[in-house]
């Protein structure tokens, strides 16, 4: 059995993992989805979410954007980061139990709100 969480706003794959409000969890069992659920963030957000992940036995992450320093933290937690999706939640776990999704772990943020600074070095 393995958990898989993904970023997720009304059935879409939310686009900033530092800043999502909820998660779609999809435990898989040979293959195959057994159980799914929508949970809050648990009011945590950035690099406490790696460790509020791991709480809940989560193996991997898909999400959208990302920085550097989340996929660092979600790293030194044994969570494997599927970086670059977006559409639906659903259609992401479908590519995911098929093999069509690359554990990219590249930092995809695009944003530079506030005092936010990217550290993936792309731009």
């Amino acid at each position: 059995m393995e958990i898989i969480a993904v970023t997720y706003d009304n059935g879409e794959v939310f686009q900033h993992f530092g800043k999502t409000e909820m998660f779609k969890l999809y435990e898989i069992v040979d293959g195959k989805v057994v159980s799914e659920r929508v949970i809050d963030n648990g009011g945590f957000g950035h690099g406490s979410l790696a460790g509020y992940l791991k709480d809940l036995n989560v193996s991997a992450l898909i999400c959208g954007g990302i920085g550097a320093g989340a996929i660092n933290m979600l790293a030194s937690q044994g969570i494997k980061v599927f970086s670059g999706a977006s559409g639906s939640a659903d259609s992401a776990i479908d590519a995911y139990i098929n093999g069509k999704m690359s554990d990219s772990n590249r930092c995809t943020c695009d944003h530079h709100e506030g005092a936010h600074e990217c550290s993936c070095g792309k731009h």
